[in-house]
């Protein structure tokens, strides 16, 4: 009979995620073409671990957003790869949300996106990560997310406990399950990827499995503040071409308008996507569009349905 217990990695005091892949062992003896299938085929269990996760996942985007929606920040703290996948989604909420720049913000230890001298040793105090958070004076109206694909980084359990002391909604997002972090956080979230393609090189499946439960995470709560019409970018900020064609298009869509008109109507509007829709289709001006926006907290749906 086979050995069963052979074919299973055996994961270390680390977890899962520091364990041996077997599927990968020669990965260095391999042909080139070899070693992309390799890692792709290793890649393609990622969005399965991730929708395991389903349920967690939309229970920490309620909770959030709940807090959001009371004035409260989405706060990320991680280290290496995870306090940089951090930083990126909170760096890119104000160009696709027009979120606040100061609503969803990033921690990492040794305090810079860079790979500096000194970071990798950073994610080992514990004290700095509560640290960064008092300088924020994290309160009972912000969510935390700690994101770290061990489950153990002491930065982030730091970040996390003092945040849980003040009241704060705290989510942890592993790799493993049963980690140190579970035992600090109100939510957790552990898409279990498995071995890395390379022993411990949690930039690879847990990194992936990781940016898109962030994804998830900001976008499920933007869309719950009511930043999109359907799966329109009505907050969208046009700030360059791009960005100022997609604007004019929303808007022609939704107010029904010419190019040449929906242009005109978004310059009117200073750029804002939502106050040119809702000045054209209820024939307002832009300044009386903004105030029927603002009486339902910027909703745009919630302000198209209420008009005659």
């Amino acid at each position: 009979m086979p050995d069963n217990n052979a074919a299973q990695p055996r994961a270390t005091s680390t977890g899962v995620t520091e364990a041996r892949n077997p599927a990968t062992r020669e990965i260095d003896r391999v042909p080139t073409l070899a070693l992309v299938q390799a890692i792709n085929a290793e890649d393609a269990t990622v969005a399965a671990a991730v929708a395991a996760e389903a349920v967690s996942i939309a229970h920490a985007i309620d909770a959030i957003a709940e807090r959001l929606r009371a004035g409260g920040r989405l706060i990320y703290s991680g280290a290496g790869t995870s306090g940089r996948l951090g930083a990126l989604d909170a760096y890119e909420c104000p160009a696709t949300f027009n979120a606040p720049p100061d609503q969803v913000i990033a921690c990492i230890a040794g305090g810079s996106f860079d790979r500096v001298a000194g970071s990798d040793a950073a994610e080992d105090d514990a004290a700095a990560g509560a640290d960064d958070l008092a300088r924020l004076a994290v309160g009972p109206l912000d969510a935390v997310v700690g994101i770290a694909a061990s489950g153990r980084t002491p930065y982030v359990l730091g970040a996390l406990a003092y945040a849980r002391a003040q009241g704060a909604l705290t989510v942890g997002l592993a790799c493993n399950r049963a980690t140190p972090l579970t035992h600090v956080v109100d939510l957790s979230i552990a898409p279990v990827v498995g071995p890395e393609v390379i022993s411990g090189s949690t930039r690879l499946k847990a990194g992936t499995a990781q940016k898109m439960v962030l994804n998830l995470l900001s976008t499920g709560t933007m869309i719950r503040l009511g930043k999109t019409y359907g799966n329109l970018m009505v907050d969208v900020q046009p700030t360059n071409a791009k960005l100022r064609q997609r604007a004019t298009a929303i808007v022609q869509e939704l107010a029904d308008l010419d190019e040449a008109a929906a242009t005109a109507a978004l310059e009117d509007a200073g750029g804002e996507v939502k106050t040119a829709i809702v000045a054209a289709r209820a024939g307002l001006a832009p300044e009386d569009a903004r105030d029927r926006l603002a009486a339902h907290s910027g909703n745009l749906r919630a302000t198209l349905d209420a008009l005659p």
